[in-house]
């Protein structure tokens, strides 16, 4: 746990201007953690492409003087990020033909929905599949948004909405409340399901308003998004409690990264630390391979181990399945763990 005392977020202070002053320059976040920009592997080239985004509760959970922090090397561009890799591309799960028809939806699975809510994050993760997508293409207004919702909660076979990227939690609670809304008018028995990284990074973001405006009679399930077990700290414990406390169903996703949470020791503890804050673990995605990022690979046969040998350090219900997204597919696709051949 960081001791940064220049980092402290006082208690008044909202997450709307928690996310405001979030750090963007590369030289004030190395300045902060007691680091030299100069002295580390920063590419200027990847944070021209995709700029730094990180708010300063994240910051707090860095280890000052670390330059391979894990929570680090998850948002500030290095060199490795100039490497052009063989299959790796600005493309990686095949959404350009998806979202031709109607901007800011994705239907890729049967009964299932996805809205694009906003181009915004609260922090940019430097292995983002959607580091390069259009979002300029895509727009689309609240009134646009609950035009197409309209006309999407016409489909009877529709059985849940997603929101999903950028980050849906960047929107106002009264947006949030209008899309609940028109579910319970339309159709109480669909399903919202929201993904956000902002509980993590920003707790505060989980407040009274936003609870009472995510509630459908269908249900809604939050999926946020944790990598690593010093991302969930005790702020990050209690948002997640109050939101399962509130009768909404938490689950987390992973991304397997390379040099990060490739141990299955370190995703044990996360798992743990998820399950204490009422939130299970749900997928452990392998890396889309979106250019920019192949340094964060890790291979499969890898993966299956890793899989293998969390699933002897916990029970079911605190390993997430392994899988991969593969374009065109009809959903995602699990991998078998490969479980180790002793105790």
């Amino acid at each position: 746990m960081s001791t940064l005392s220049l980092l402290h977020i006082p208690a008044k202070q909202s997450w709307q201007s928690q996310l405001q002053s979030a750090y963007r320059s590369p030289e004030a976040l190395a300045s902060a953690l007691g680091l030299r920009i100069s002295e580390l592997p920063y590419s200027t080239v990847g944070a021209q492409q995709f700029p730094l985004l990180v708010p300063q509760a994240y910051v707090e959970r860095m280890e000052p003087g670390d330059p391979n922090d894990p929570l680090l090397r998850q948002v500030l561009a290095t060199l490795d990020e100039e490497q052009l890799a063989d299959g790796f591309s600005k493309d990686p799960v095949g959404e350009t033909s998806l979202y031709a028809k109607d901007p800011g939806l994705l239907q890729k699975y049967r009964g299932r929905a996805l809205l694009i809510a906003t181009s915004q994050c609260a922090i940019n993760c430097r292995y983002c599949f959607r580091r390069h997508y259009p979002y300029e293409d895509n727009r689309n207004s609240s009134s646009q948004r609950k035009k197409l919702l309209s006309e999407l909660l016409d489909d009877r076979s529709l059985r849940e909405i997603l929101l999903s990227g950028g980050d849906p939690l960047v929107l106002p609670d009264h947006q949030f409340a209008d899309i609940s809304a028109q579910i319970a008018d339309r159709r109480p028995d669909v399903i919202l399901r929201v993904h956000t990284r902002l509980p993590i990074v920003i707790p505060d973001r989980v407040t009274d308003e936003f609870l009472k405006a995510i509630d459908t009679p269908g249900g809604t399930v939050v999926v946020v998004h944790g990598n690593h077990p010093r991302e969930i700290d005790d702020a990050t414990a209690n948002a997640l409690k109050r939101l399962a406390d509130s009768g909404l169903t938490v689950l987390n996703q992973s991304v397997l990264l390379a040099g990060i949470n490739d141990n299955a020791q370190t995703l044990a503890e996360l798992s743990d630390r998820l399950f204490a804050a009422g939130a299970l673990p749900y997928y452990l995605h392998m890396l889309d391979p979106v250019q920019g990022a192949s340094h964060f690979d890790v291979s499969e046969a890898q993966a299956r181990r890793i899989a293998g040998e969390l699933a002897t350090l916990r029970p079911g219900y605190l390993v997430p399945r392994l899988v991969r997204e593969v374009p065109g597919a009809g959903s995602k696709q699990q991998l078998l763990p490969a479980y180790p051949t002793e105790r």
